[in-house]
């Protein structure tokens, strides 16, 4: 089947090797000009992370490019120690910046997979044999399957199911990061700073530093793709901020590539209308906590596997892929980072790294961010036996690999 994917993050080329695997022509669309580069720490944990990882052949390439954890110290003003959590802790088994990823998985996709970069999905019609698709470049083409792997802000899911603000709820916090030259030495290092409703963290390696900010807001308006106006923002928010605050926001002057947006809870009452389905953040998703990308590659294999499993009949594979998922993607996303990160009151701060000083407590969220992937996942059958032209170099090789 020729299937379109809307989105090149985590769970599009995930789900685009599978599928190429099983012997399908996927074709990821992706509104960036081009793949995202660093971007902030993502990471897997667990047997079945791993174990996925390492069926899609790409986990020595991943182990090649993490960052390997790191602890994250929270200081006073001054720079003194008040808190510190440890590098398992949002490290978990394997970590590695997102734009590392994302490239690993589009090239393990790319003998299967068309890409189309710097467009996106302008309008969709549902026919009795497949999905007619405008594109906002004009272009024009019809699929049997389209599936939404664009995240929170999903196109796929709006023109199938409706408005944004009947799924997706925001939790009070938003969230900014840049890079920029590393001022603070060659040493690995991650350093945070709060104030009642502030977080101002900074993570070095290398001759690279990353800037992670967070603050309490109620819904904002602003153009998601205005950068300026973005930078604004955060601009205004940090004003008169103490500790490297300043350093930090002088780096973002600079930068081309800021990542912003809200810390909210994805929930969609239905994962599927006909030809059209959602995966990942799309579906059912948590800005930030919930293991989204380790979630996001289970379903691309359990997805892929399902529609395998029913001879390609997408009205059996998708019910059960919802099916086996949706219980298990609302467990993974409870709670509020964004209290963790910055507490609302000075007494909320103080709270919080006293508890985290005291070893059982710290022992206790340790368990809590420990993998909690508890989940009978079949050992699906691909099969493709067709030839396919390498995107990176024109041959052509043959996989008549049967894999699980």
């Amino acid at each position: 089947m020729d299937v379109l994917i809307s989105g090149a993050s985590i769970a599009g080329p995930a789900l685009a090797y599978w599928l190429g695997r099983a012997g399908h022509r996927p074709t990821i669309v992706e509104i960036a000009p081009r793949l995202r580069t660093g971007g902030s720490a993502v990471d897997f944990r667990g047997p079945l992370h791993l174990g996925i990882l390492e069926r899609m052949g790409v986990l020595d390439a991943l182990r090649a490019r993490q960052t390997g954890g790191t602890a994250m110290r929270f200081e006073d003003a001054d720079g003194g120690r008040l808190m510190e959590m440890p590098s398992d802790f949002a490290g978990g088994d394997l970590e590695l910046r997102r734009g590392d990823l994302a490239e690993v998985l589009c090239e393990a996709a790319a003998p299967w997979t068309e890409f189309i970069f710097g467009d996106s999905i302008a309008s969709m019609t549902e026919t009795a044999t497949g999905v007619d698709v405008t594109f906002r470049s004009g272009l024009r083409r019809t699929f049997d399957l389209v599936i939404g792997a664009d995240g929170v802000h999903s196109t796929v899911r709006r023109l199938t199911f409706g408005p944004e603000d009947r799924f997706v709820k925001h939790l009070g916090y938003y969230v900014a990061g840049w890079d920029m030259p590393n001022e603070w030495g060659a040493e690995r290092q991650c350093r945070a700073f709060n104030e009642p409703g502030r977080l101002a963290s900074m993570f070095c390696d290398g001759d690279t530093a990353g800037a992670f900010m967070a603050f309490r807001a109620p819904p904002l308006e602003y153009d998601r793709r205005d950068l300026e106006q973005q930078k604004r923002i955060v601009l205004d928010r940090f004003a008169g901020m103490g500790w490297l605050t300043p350093r930090l926001l002088d780096g973002l002057a600079e930068t081309r590539d800021m990542y912003f947006d809200q810390i909210c809870r994805v929930d969609v009452p239905e994962w599927a209308r006909g030809r059209v389905t959602l995966i990942g953040d799309a579906a059912s998703g948590l800005t930030i906590g919930g293991q989204g990308c380790g979630t996001a590659l289970i379903e691309a294999y359990a997805l892929a596997g399902e529609l395998a499993a029913a001879g390609g009949d997408h009205r059996v594979a998708f019910a059960a892929y919802e099916r086996r998922f949706k219980r298990f993607t609302a467990a993974a996303k409870r709670g509020n980072p964004g209290r963790f990160l910055a507490p609302r009151r000075g007494y909320g701060i103080r709270l919080r790294d006293w508890l985290h000083n005291r070893a059982w407590f710290l022992a206790l969220t340790m368990r809590m961010a420990a993998d909690r992937t508890d989940l009978d996942l079949p050992a699906y059958s691909f099969a493709s036996a067709s030839s396919v032209r390498s995107a990176s170099d024109g041959t052509t090789r043959d996989d008549a690999s049967s894999a699980s």
